[in-house]
């Protein structure tokens, strides 16, 4: 079996789902070979870059005209044939990648790779199965391309919404959006916290932070450590070499100044039995700074609660990990429908750079049920093993075309 994954570096969760799924393939069937290909890069570095850099660019820069353009695209007819023409102009360049390889089936995980696939398809170049995977947690037209057998999207209501939008019922599968095995694995929880130094009997808050900029992470840091709630904290930085090293100078100066008036309290308490009022000391909590780490499931695991950005995939492998989410500075567009169905799912709450996330933290904290509630509310949500199911339907549309095939 040759499987073709087509995906694109638009953000990194495109590119993790890919590489999630390949892997599950390759566990089934050690004959299969799997190729994955950043579909933008292969067609033509400059458009990969001039497009991934845009989308950099406005998320972090001008989140507001993302969401307006983000918006636009997905209700403006003409702006789609013309996003469409666009695309489907790019098919011949494709074409080398498609006859080389000769795929049994093409699986897409960014709604570029699908329109190009399928306008192959659509003209008759190629007669092959096309699963189109959508990485996050409502439809965008975009996704939408004749041409796909099959849809993989994360819940029910992105079923209904497809089927409004003229997709088939039958062609739209709720299975969520592929992740690691070590995600929905549990762990030796003493053994963990024992080899990372962090006490396995208070709540622990992961923060992944490598998406934040600089000063993001570090007021929402602030905020939370305001609390008064006894609590640990992990920060993974991932390759944001900038944020990383201000987030240890940061640290590194609380502990500093704490340790300065813990020196002077001392000192005083020596000199005289009436001790007065010391200066206030900052919020300080047990924290584990890291930079890029490949173990991202196993401190999913030893959370109790993430604080990040809802992008797709974080989502899923969070979800995966029955945890629950804080969200922060979601962007206007994907991430912010992702945020909201999250909320209204009861699977994640918003935190906010103002003071009300100190309080959002303590009561989550303080209330245990309510994280309980809120992981309870998760595993009912949650697909189980996507990458399981995605799998089992390629097979059965193998051997529909395969049988289509032999009646031709």
């Amino acid at each position: 079996m040759r499987v073709l994954i087509l995906s694109a570096t638009t953000g990194g969760g495109h590119m993790t789902a890919a590489n999630a799924l390949k892997k599950y393939i390759t566990s089934q069937n050690k004959d299969a070979v799997v190729e994955i290909s950043d579909t933008l890069e292969y067609i033509s570095p400059f458009l990969n870059k001039a497009v991934t850099g845009g989308y950099v660019y406005m998320a972090r820069n001008t989140p507001k005209f993302y969401g307006s353009v983000y918006k636009s695209t997905d209700e403006n007819t003409m702006i789609n044939k013309t996003v469409g023409l666009t695309t489907t102009s790019l098919r011949k360049k494709l074409l080398p990648l498609v006859e080389d390889f000769n795929p049994d089936i093409v699986i897409t995980t960014h709604p570029f790779a699908a329109e190009i696939i399928t306008s192959l398809k659509t003209h008759g170049v190629v007669d092959i199965p096309v699963i189109n995977i959508v990485t996050d947690f409502a439809v965008h037209q975009t996704y939408i391309s004749d041409g796909v057998d099959a849809y993989i999207v994360s819940s029910r209501e992105m079923v209904d919404d497809m089927v409004k939008r003229g997709v088939e019922r039958v062609k739209v599968y709720p299975y969520g959006i592929p992740v690691k095995n070590e995600f929905l694995d549990p762990i030796d929880r003493e053994k963990v916290f024992a080899d990372e130094g962090l006490d396995p009997d208070i709540p622990t808050i992961l923060i992944m932070a490598g998406s934040f900029g600089v000063t993001d992470i570090l007021k929402i840091y602030h905020k939370i450590v305001k609390s008064k709630e006894d609590f640990q904290v992990i920060v993974i930085t991932g390759k944001n070499e900038k944020l990383y090293e201000t987030f240890e100078r940061y640290l590194r100066k609380i502990t500093l100044n704490n340790t300065l008036i813990e020196i002077k309290e001392l000192t005083r308490a020596a000199k005289s039995s009436s001790v007065k009022k010391s200066k206030k000391k900052k919020a300080a909590k047990p924290t584990k700074l890291m930079y890029f780490t490949d173990e991202v499931a196993k401190y999913m695991h030893m959370a109790d609660l993430i604080v990040t950005k809802p992008g797709g995939l974080t989502v899923s492998e969070s979800v995966a990990s029955n945890l629950p989410m804080g969200i922060f500075k979601a962007i206007p567009g994907q991430e912010e429908q992702n945020a909201d169905f999250l909320v209204g799912k009861n699977m994640a709450v918003r935190l906010e750079k103002n003071n009300t996330c100190t309080a959002v933290i303590t009561d989550l904290i303080r209330n245990k049920q309510k994280l309980d509630e809120m992981r309870e509310a998760i595993r009912l949500f949650s697909k189980g093993n996507s990458a399981a199911n995605i799998y089992l339907l390629m097979l059965e549309l193998l051997e529909k075309y395969r049988n289509k095939g032999a009646k031709e």
